[in-house]
């Protein structure tokens, strides 16, 4: 086995709340109003469905291969040829997606708080101190989320509740004017946040207390959600039908804290600890990244291809898209479907054709 690190199922369903929070935080509020209106605080119950498929179904798919990942079981279902194939796909999309990370990582930077510098300098940054972690293997990054992520939630939930007295809630209605459809069409655009419960096809087999792994993979989903919900909710009564104007609505709402004249302008705190969750986010990508390229290759260790991985996303985080507009326009169209087909379908179909050999052998 290519990791021989341990981690808690704590640890993680604090990875996976990290790996598809970090960023759906800042931008989902807006891409969810654009399609929902004022029905965007239901959206993410919706999308709640996919990632509870994913979860059971990466879990009944290592109880049938106990130890082995999403590119094993792929090459033992369908054989080498085939098996490669599918490999290569998930490598190609987490490299495609993690470039879409670090370059999303690098315009709310540089767009935000750092004008004048180079966006490539901005990633190669990130993408210097992430390596450091993913060298250190999987335990590190587990490690490294137990210690930043209450901190990220603490602090995300402590500015809601000072952005409390300038609610609207007259900006909440009417609730689910035109049925249910709208909150729908809405949750589209989250596939591809929660087709990365797919994620956990990796972690499973490194969970040292394996019993209570399901438990923590729905928990970690319920967080998600919850969280979600929340955020969207907190935007929509300060801002109402304008949300959708604003490309990071939570950074703007952040402007409006003011208390006793003295605890205000905390958006540059707020981006200190969103940085603690893009920091584990990028972590769990580029340690999957490096992970797949192992198993792929056949390598007995990762930690040699760790660099020139690295590198390929910096190129990638600047080639993936021409600015964040762009970026924003394909998830919530042709990369909600395209992310959802391989993190979401291609696992399922595995599912369904492993369940079909199993019973054809026995």
């Amino acid at each position: 086995m290519i990791e021989r690190g341990k981690i808690s199922a704590f640890q993680m369903g604090l990875l996976m709340y990290a790996a598809i929070l970090a960023t759906a935080i800042l931008i989902v509020p807006s891409l969810t109003m654009e399609r929902a209106g004022r029905d965007m605080w239901l959206s993410p119950a919706w999308g709640l469905f996919l990632g509870l498929a994913l979860i059971l179904t990466t879990h009944r798919l290592h109880a049938m291969n106990p130890g082995q990942t999403l590119i094993a079981i792929g090459e033992r279902v369908l054989g080498r040829l085939l098996g490669k194939l599918f490999g290569f796909l998930f490598f190609f999309t987490y490299l495609h997606d993690l470039g879409f990370v670090a370059r999303e990582y690098s315009e709310f930077v540089v767009g935000s708080f750092l004008p004048r510098t180079p966006a490539i300098f901005v990633v190669s940054c990130m993408i210097a101190v992430c390596a450091y972690a993913v060298r250190g293997g999987l335990e590190v990054i587990a490690r490294c989320a137990q210690l930043f992520i209450p901190f990220f939630v603490f602090f995300l939930l402590l500015f809601i509740a000072l952005l409390i007295p300038d609610f609207n809630p007259e900006h909440m209605f009417p609730m689910l004017e035109n049925g249910i459809k709208p909150s729908i069409k809405g949750s589209l655009v989250l596939q591809s946040w929660f087709a990365d419960f797919f994620i956990l096809s990796f972690l499973f087999p490194f969970v040292a207390d394996r019993p209570k792994s399901l438990r923590w993979g729905l928990l970690s989903l319920l967080a998600v959600t919850g969280t979600m919900v929340v955020t969207n909710i907190a935007v929509l009564l300060l801002f109402g039908d304008i949300t959708v104007g604003f490309t990071y609505p939570l950074m703007i709402a952040t402007r409006y804290i003011a208390l006793a004249d003295f605890i205000e302008h905390l958006e540059a705190f707020l981006m200190a600890i969103w940085l603690l969750g893009m920091f584990v986010k990028i972590c769990v990508y580029y340690y999957l990244l490096v992970h797949i390229a192992a198993e792929w290759l056949g390598l007995s260790d990762y930690r040699l291809i760790v660099p020139p991985l690295g590198l390929l996303v910096t190129v990638f985080s600047v080639w993936v898209t021409p600015n964040l507009q762009v970026m924003a326009q394909f998830f919530a169209t042709s990369g909600a479907i395209y992310l959802w087909v391989v993190k979401g379908a291609l696992p399922m179909l595995l599912l369904g054709v492993a369940l079909v050999r199993q019973k054809a052998g026995g």
